[in-house]
């Protein structure tokens, strides 16, 4: 799939996001290497702790669809003049299910940020390589 119709999931789903607290609404598309898409928003809880990220839902979407996936590609909006990139938590588990993953990030005014996973975690725990 082509990074502008990612781009166009992206910016669908984060119309579902749910983020009362915060105002920070963002969606997410992501492509597995056999060429499935799946998308995911932020829903916020009250206690903020247990908010999850558009990332991990597309992710916990994909798995709960397709069982154990390999990610390609990533794409995250938010409706913000910058760029977001994924938080911590996020990068890690964008690593455990997609080590080869490219990262492409896009807010409203053009600003874009696009990264392999490895770049934006270059230490990432990883028990493969710790065995």
């Amino acid at each position: 799939m082509e990074i502008e119709e990612l781009k166009q999931r992206a910016k669908e789903v984060v119309k579902n996001a749910f983020a009362p607290h915060s105002r920070f609404v963002v969606g997410c598309a992501l492509e597995t290497h056999d060429g499935q898409v799946f998308t995911g928003c932020n829903v916020e809880s009250m206690t903020l702790i247990f908010t999850i990220c558009a990332e991990r839902n597309a992710i916990s979407t994909a798995i709960s669809a397709a069982g154990p996936i390999d990610i390609k590609t990533v794409v995250i909006y938010t409706p913000t003049k910058q760029a977001t990139p994924p938080c911590g938590a996020c990068r890690q588990l964008i690593f455990e299910f997609g080590k080869r993953a490219t990262i492409h990030c896009f807010g409203d005014e053009g600003a874009t940020l696009t990264a392999t996973i490895r770049e934006l975690l270059p230490a990432a725990f990883d028990l493969e390589e710790l065995n």
